[in-house]
C-alpha cells in the first residue's frame, strides 16, 4: 500500500521540494558495524549471513519511513507500508552480477526458505534481472565480500534524480582484538532522508544486530 503524504501537515515539506526540484542531491554514510555476537549466534543456528542481514534490514527499515518513501505518477511523495529487498548474486563463472529479489515477511524463518527457494529457482540466471516481476516498492542491497572499503559511493549520472530508496552495500568483515566489524554504506536522496533519519536508521540496525536471535 502507498500512502500519501500530507503537504499540509509535513515538516519535511519545504526540505523535500528543495532537495528534490531545485537542489537534487543525494549523500552517502559509510560507518562500521560490529556483527561480532550477529555472526557468532548465526553460526550456532547454521545460518547464512547473506539473507539473514538482510532480513535485518528490511526489519529495520520497517520502523523508518523516509526509508520507504516513493512518488506517485503526479510526483506527489508517498510512504510505501513495506519495501522489498532488491539484492545482488555474483556469478562465479563469468564474474558478473544479476539482481534479485524476495518479498520481505516478517517472518524470518518464511522469508529466509523464500529467499533459498529464489535463490534455487533464479539464481543461476545471468543478465541484469535474474528473477522477473520486480514490484515498484524495492529497496537495493548488496555485498562487495571481497573489500574491506572505508567509503562506498554510487551516483547517477547525467543529472537524474537521486533514489529515493535507500542503496546499501556491505563490505568484507575483518575480526581485530577479538571484535568483528564490516563496513556499511547508505546512499539516499537528501529529498527523502536528512541526516537525522540516517543516524536513527543505523543505530537501530546495529541495536538489533546486538540482540537478535533468529531461528528456522
Amino acid at each position: 500500500m502507498f500512502t500519501p503524504i500530507d503537504p499540509n501537515t509535513w515538516p519535511r515539506r519545504d526540505h523535500f521540494n528543495y532537495y528534490r526540484n531545485i537542489l537534487p542531491v543525494g549523500y552517502t554514510v559509510s560507518v562500521r558495524l560490529d556483527v561480532t555476537r550477529f555472526r557468532a549466534m548465526l553460526a550456532h543456528r547454521g545460518l547464512k549471513f547473506y539473507p539473514s542481514f538482510i532480513w535485518c534490514v528490511s526489519h529495520t527499515i520497517l520502523s523508518h519511513p523516509a526509508f520507504r518513501m516513493g512518488v506517485d505518477k503526479e510526483g506527489n511523495p508517498g510512504v510505501h507500508d513495506v519495501v522489498h529487498p532488491n539484492y545482488t548474486v555474483f556469478h562465479e563463472d563469468d564474474h558478473t552480477f544479476s539482481d534479485c529479489w524476495t518479498e520481505h515477511n516478517e517472518d524470518f524463518a518464511a522469508f529466509y526458505r523464500a529467499f533459498q527457494a529464489d535463490q534455487a529457482a533464479y539464481g543461476q540466471n545471468h543478465g541484469i534481472k535474474a528473477k522477473p516481476g520486480q514490484p515498484g516498492n524495492f529497496y537495493c542491497i548488496s555485498c562487495v565480500p571481497w573489500l574491506d572499503f572505508t567509503a562506498y559511493s554510487s551516483h547517477v549520472a547525467g543529472g537524474g534524480q537521486p533514489n529515493l530508496f535507500p542503496v546499501i552495500t556491505y563490505g568484507k568483515a575483518v575480526e581485530e582484538n577479538g571484535r568483528v566489524t564490516m563496513p556499511l554504506a547508505l546512499n539516499i536522496a537528501h529529498a527523502a532522508a536528512d541526516g537525522w533519519h540516517t543516524s536513527q536508521f543505523i543505530n537501530d540496525l546495529q541495536a538489533l544486530l546486538d540482540t537478535v536471535t533468529l531461528t528456522l
